[in-house]
């Protein structure tokens, strides 16, 4: 059997990333160091987002987030981010789509109750 280069654990990681981003933002305004270490810790580690800053770049051009501030912490800008009412709309819609299609999935697969 030939080996993937790439896990469905990566794809799903580098998939999901925004929607995570946009998800602590709904709490309050973070920067990217304090998005990035709340997503490792509500996840115990197992989701760690080792390329933010992209994702971060990509959700501002979309304008799904915007730069709410900057502060200078020992001499290094610190940008604040946050959600904005497209962004929000964004969330909702794709979480709806993702509850769907983890339900057909599930559907498919025989896996209603989820076994992890």
């Amino acid at each position: 059997m030939v080996e993937a280069s790439h896990s469905f654990s990566a794809y799903y990681k580098r998939a999901v990333s925004p929607l995570l981003v946009l998800a602590m933002l709904r709490e309050r305004p973070m920067y990217g160091y304090e998005i990035s270490s709340r997503i490792s810790a509500q996840s115990g580690g197992a989701l760690a987002l080792s390329v933010l800053y992209p994702v971060l770049f990509r959700l501002q051009e979309q304008e799904f987030i915007a730069e709410d501030s900057c502060v200078i912490v020992d001499g290094r800008a610190r940008s604040y981010y946050r959600i904005t009412e497209s962004g929000t709309e964004y969330l909702k819609k794709t979480l709806r789509e993702y509850r769907e299609l983890d339900r057909l999935f599930s559907d498919i697969t025989g896996e209603q109750d989820h076994e992890k």
